[in-house]
């Protein structure tokens, strides 16, 4: 995966918690606070995630190919010019430094520096809308919390960023990963996964790729994948393994939506959810068979699974060794229920 979806930073630890053995409670936060080897910043889609600190450069000269704010039905949205827009997006590049700034503090300097009370009015009135062409730009990333406050600071100087390769290069890079990753895949969700791109714009990047990529029929659908990947994906079988995923899953984000094989149609609405939430799912052999939920009170994880049918021999045993593993990493006596 690229990175970890962090809108909710419960989300983002328990996707690493799901993937890498040995990670432990508040684990993230040191690593993106004090050793800062992971950046927290606006990403795909233009939602929020953790990053490798390291790899920085690449994810952002690849988000550097988002045009959607620089046309004129974002700015007929949001309500600014393109000379204003471009004003506010330099002056946040000039005044963010090494010492993070609240949102407010960010507007107040904005507005001291430009001259324009008007500027820094935006950035208070709006949460993310101004302030996503400045972390795609590379010149914002997230700062430690200050109280109930998030702060913003200079990719730069925060994490000694450095300029990435150039944005086309990038963004083959990132399309070479998300084949490898969630392959194979159509252009539809491919442009869906990465952002504001047309299918015809995801398929370019595909071709892109030139021998690298390969076109294959999945039930009579166009998909694209890896060519040093498809032997193996068709000799693949059912493994039988169980996992519990939890929100905003890179996974389950990432996959397809709208097939079968994976989700069931009729169950889609619990786990793909209003509002864009994306609910904790129980995986089997990649499928989707169930969702469900947690609540943690006096060292006890009360757990709740709500298979969507009958499950294969097996399952509920393996979903409950993955339930006392959640337990132990958060130190808690294990009440599991099925629903």
């Amino acid at each position: 995966m690229g990175g970890l979806q962090a809108q909710m930073a419960s989300s983002a630890e328990l996707a690493a918690w799901a993937r890498v053995d040995g990670v432990r409670p508040g684990e993230l936060d040191l690593e993106l606070w004090e050793r800062r080897s992971l950046v927290k910043t606006w990403a795909m889609r233009g939602t929020l995630h953790l990053l490798p600190a390291a790899e920085y450069g690449l994810w952002q000269a690849a988000l550097d190919t988002y045009d959607h704010y620089l046309k004129s039905a974002w700015l007929r949205g949001f309500k600014i010019t393109a000379e204003e827009r471009d004003r506010l997006l330099d002056t946040v590049r000039e005044v963010l430094g090494g010492k993070a700034l609240t949102r407010d503090e960010l507007a107040e300097a904005v507005a001291e520096a430009s001259g324009s009370q008007a500027l820094g009015e935006k950035l208070s009135d709006s949460w993310g809308a101004y302030l996503k062409p400045a972390s795609f730009q590379g010149s914002l990333c997230f700062g430690p919390n200050r109280g109930r406050n998030v702060t913003f600071v200079s990719p730069a100087a925060w994490i000694g960023a450095q300029p990435g390769p150039p944005p086309e290069e990038a963004l083959a890079e990132v399309t070479r990963r998300y084949l490898g990753a969630y392959g194979p895949a159509t252009a539809a969700e491919y442009s869906r996964w990465w952002g504001p791109r047309r299918p015809t714009q995801a398929t370019r990047s595909f071709r892109a790729l030139g021998d690298e990529a390969v076109e294959v029929d999945i039930e009579g659908e166009p998909h694209w994948a890896l060519a040093t990947q498809v032997t193996e994906m068709a000799g693949t079988a059912p493994s039988g393994a169980v996992r519990l995923l939890p929100g905003f899953d890179p996974y389950v984000i990432g996959s397809a939506r709208d097939v079968p094989a994976i989700l069931s149609p009729e169950h889609k609405a619990r786990v793909h959810r209003p509002q864009g939430w994306i609910s904790p799912v129980l995986l089997v052999d990649g499928r989707i068979e169930g969702v469900w939920s947690y609540e943690r009170a006096r060292g006890q994880l009360s757990l709740t699974v709500e298979p969507f049918g009958e499950l294969a021999s097996g399952v509920r045993e393996a979903a409950g060794a993955e339930a006392k593993r959640l337990a132990a990493f958060f130190g808690d006596e294990l009440a599991l229920e099925w629903g």
